[in-house]
């Protein structure tokens, strides 16, 4: 379901069907760019672990699958003040949507 600000929602889906968060965003791409922050970090992105990510779309039975992984980098030198001395990046690629039978 689309919100009236354009964004739509996006459950992040266990294996075992449980659903823990919900993230926005214009796109599924923008979701699980979101979720995959929030993954372990690795100290590079040639050594980051691969991970499935499952975003079901609220309202529909679509559910994005995204292969995700995360790793640390240093924040650029021109950042602001608040931002700390190292920032969690990340990278998703898409794998296919499958529809749920419920």
């Amino acid at each position: 379901m689309v919100r009236e600000d354009g964004k739509r929602n996006f459950a992040l889906r266990e294996d075992s069907g449980d659903e823990s968060s919900v993230f926005s965003g214009n796109t599924p791409r923008q979701a699980a760019l979101k979720a995959a922050r929030r993954l372990e970090p690795a100290s590079s992105e040639d050594e980051a672990d691969r991970t499935t990510i499952q975003l079901r779309e609220k309202g529909t039975d679509k559910v994005h699958i995204y292969e995700g992984w995360a790793w640390q980098e240093t924040a650029p030198d021109d950042s602001p003040d608040w931002m700390p001395g190292d920032i969690t990046e990340a990278n998703v690629s898409k794998q296919g949507i499958e529809h749920l039978e419920e």
